[in-house]
């Protein structure tokens, strides 16, 4: 006897719960080949709104956490993954139309990757702090520090490996982030989402939302309790990224541009090693002048 297969329909994860969208919509999903493999929600600038409010809450309490902890807790969002690894590969291959060979090294460096930036995490301010000399009787220390809300367009074609190289930067420094995942490939970052509320990530600490980037992207980059922005994800999209930087410009935000080859922005190539330079795109630097005495 055949059976009527139960198809799931995906949620935001926004606040470490997973609503749905407020607006109520919701739109098919296919794997790389047009067949259906699910609905998910369509988040609209009010949900965007809404993550900005849970990671603004959720911000200083994971920056005032030690860095060793922070540390564990990404570590302990690589282990999850681990454990669902056979899903993940499972989701990237529909996603992306890989091999299953191909699809299991992309989920094994998405998870080498979230461990490589986890290991970061009290390293950091070693390598981009430090004691300046001075002329006069004082230390004059400066040291990095987490600006706050990172708004992150997820790129569109990576949906794992992608997603965790933009993400855990962010992260493992202390800020919290609001990401526009994916719209074509958005099950792998919901299985992520899963995996990060199963985990020790504060709720709040990852905000996901599914939909259309040129739909929440304009509000992001104009909200002024977001205090950073990468613009990775306009590659493969018709959003006008300059026009986003502008907008990013009412209260000053870090704009993290994406990489232009031609007069086109273009995703990075997620294979090559990951460098310093993403977690620092988000930090400020603080200089603290204390006397030495006699």
């Amino acid at each position: 006897m055949s059976r009527v297969e139960v198809k799931k329909t995906y949620k935001l994860y926004v606040g470490g719960a997973f609503p749905r969208s407020e607006s109520g919509r919701s739109y098919e999903v296919t794997d790389s080949k047009g067949r259906f493999l699910a609905n998910a929600a369509l988040g609209s600038r009010k949900d965007a709104r809404d993550a900005v409010v849970a990671a603004r809450k959720a911000q200083a309490g994971w920056a005032g956490a030690t860095a060793y902890n922070r540390g564990q807790v990404l570590y302990r969002v690589a282990e999850v993954m681990e454990s669902r690894k056979a899903q993940f590969v499972e989701e990237v291959r529909a996603a992306e139309g890989l091999n299953p060979t191909r699809a299991a090294a992309a989920v094994d460096a998405a998870i080498d990757r979230w461990v490589w930036y986890a290991g970061w995490s009290d390293k950091f301010t070693q390598v981009l702090g430090g004691l300046n000399p001075v002329a006069g009787p004082y230390f004059n220390i400066s040291a990095p520090e987490p600006t706050g809300v990172v708004a992150v367009l997820a790129p569109q074609s990576s949906s794992l490996l992608g997603l965790v190289s933009v993400v855990a930067p962010v992260i493992v420094s202390g800020n919290t982030a609001v990401v526009v995942t994916s719209f074509n490939r958005p099950i792998p970052a919901i299985t992520l989402a899963e995996a990060l509320a199963t985990s020790d990530v504060p709720g709040g600490v990852v905000n996901l939302v599914t939909g259309n980037p040129a739909e929440m992207a304009p509000w992001l980059a104009s909200h002024r309790d977001v205090n950073a922005i990468d613009l990775t994800g306009v590659a493969d999209t018709d959003i006008a990224w300059a026009e986003l930087e502008r907008a990013a410009a009412n209260n000053l935000k870090r704009v993290r541009r994406p990489l232009i080859v031609d007069g086109s922005a273009v995703e990075p190539d997620w294979t090559l090693s990951p460098g310093l330079n993403r977690i620092e795109s988000y930090l400020e630097t603080k200089t603290v002048w204390h006397p030495k005495g006699k």
